[in-house]
């Protein structure tokens, strides 16, 4: 079986899941519902998919919850590690030295 696209992607999926399931529903009807191919809605329920912004308001709708709910503390430290990450602050400061050093 596949692994999750990353620990962040994981943790969406077993939410979205473990809502569906409290709903008593399955994942042809919540994407149906969502207006979604059943095929995407499981693999972002197996952690495989990465729904955009706007299919996950949509999931969340079905579901009856607030998106929040399913994003909640989930932070930079769930998602796959990129080789180099700056922040805001260090773009920022790079380029303030950058004006200054001409």
């Amino acid at each position: 079986m596949p692994e999750p696209i990353s620990e962040a992607t994981r943790i969406l999926g077993e939410r979205i899941r473990i809502r569906r399931v409290k709903l008593a529903c399955s994942q042809e009807e919540i994407a149906n519902l969502a207006g979604m191919n059943v095929s995407n809605f499981g693999k972002i329920e197996r952690g495989l998919g990465n729904p955009s912004f706007h299919t996950l308001v949509r999931i969340a709708s079905v579901l009856g919850i607030d998106p929040a709910v399913l994003v909640a503390k989930i932070g930079a430290d769930a998602l796959p590690d990129l080789v180099e990450t700056f922040t805001a602050a260090d773009f920022i400061r790079e380029r303030r030295r950058r004006e200054h050093d001409g």
